[in-house]
């Protein structure tokens, strides 16, 4: 038998006991050092039709048992894994769409990681599994699932050196935006949130200016970025000002890239003939991270060129569990949330 930490709701998470689970052909039995809480963990609307549940996906462990077939990994090796993984050969796939892939929104850890082991299944080994340096601790690792989205999204929103980034939302997927953006040489990175924590965070990691999110017009960006918008916009909460408030803030020829989910019944209108047939601008999204982007951010991670140890503000037991997702859900003083189930 093993813990987890289950989850009913943001205010109700209970250690309760589960079999540990059995491998088979393939498959890995890892044992969870450290699991992040992303901030789709605390969407109720998006999870509570699913629990009880055991969350979990920003996961590094140990392997502790390597089922048949399996040569390339080996019990004692430390490892990060994708809960998603695509199957490398459907249209998507072939056509660098691989989170659009129909495997990937499939797959996904056995139960989850905010349990004292994971299975992974055999499709997640040969696709998504991730040995670390030694120099890359679990704590550090749990950043490679995120890091890995925000890269691919950066990517498909053709970032460019010297880009004017405006970031709206400073959460963990805001805040790693905003990093990336500055340590991959842009311009000018600006960024908006309603707390104000979280604004002085992203001036640490990089943020030129951040502005408080009912103070922000498009005047004030201009006055801060040389008369002109935003090349980049990216949208990093789902509330529907901000959607709006990135209409406004793009410059010609730019980019709006929506990074956050939103409640099914928001919609958002968007005047064609300013953004397409006058100012060409395009508007993308992005979702997850294919394996080449996992390896990408975990290479970025062991090289140091990206600071994620001090991104981490809390590191609690499974126990302590329901105090974690209270304090991503109240969104106030914390940043990153890691859950140690060996603790």
């Amino acid at each position: 038998m093993m813990r987890v930490a289950m989850y009913y709701n943001n205010s109700d998470i209970r250690v309760e006991q589960m079999p540990t689970p059995q491998i088979g052909p393939g498959e890995l039995l890892v044992r969870v050092e450290a699991s992040g809480i992303c901030g789709s963990d605390v969407m109720e609307w998006y999870r509570i039709h699913k629990a009880p549940m055991v969350l979990g996906h920003e996961i590094a462990g140990v392997i502790t048992a390597a089922g048949n077939g399996v040569e390339q990994y080996k019990a004692g090796d430390r490892i990060a894994a994708a809960h998603h993984v695509p199957c490398n050969t459907c249209h998507y796939c072939l056509n660098d769409n691989e989170t659009a892939c129909d495997t990937l929104r499939s797959t996904s850890f056995d139960p989850g990681g905010f349990a004292e082991y994971l299975r992974l299944p055999a499709v997640n080994v040969a696709r998504g599994v991730f040995t670390l340096p030694d120099n890359v601790s679990f704590d550090e690792a749990t950043f490679v699932e995120p890091l890995a989205c925000v890269l691919r999204g950066q990517r498909k929103a053709n970032f460019k050196s010297q880009t004017s980034v405006l970031v709206l939302g400073c959460g963990m997927a805001g805040l790693l935006h905003v990093h990336l953006a500055h340590v991959m040489g842009a311009g000018k990175v600006i960024t908006t949130d309603i707390v104000d924590y979280r604004i002085d965070a992203a001036k640490r990691f990089g943020a030129d200016e951040g502005i408080n999110a009912s103070d922000y017009t498009p005047d004030r960006l201009r006055q801060i970025n040389g008369g002109r918008l935003a090349d980049l916009v990216i949208v990093c909460t789902g509330a529907p000002v901000a959607l709006q408030q990135a209409l406004k803030s793009v410059e010609r020829g730019g980019t709006i890239l929506i990074f956050a989910l939103t409640k099914d019944d928001v919609s958002l209108t968007i005047p064609v003939n300013e953004f397409f047939s006058r100012n060409e601008v395009t508007i993308t999204t992005s979702y997850a991270g294919s394996p080449a982007d996992y390896q990408q951010a975990l290479d970025l991670i062991a090289a140091h060129r990206v600071n994620m140890k001090e991104m981490i503000t809390h590191r609690l037991s499974l126990a302590e569990a329901e105090e974690g997702f209270k304090l991503v859900a109240e969104a106030k003083d914390c940043l990153k949330v890691i859950i140690e189930p060996q603790r």
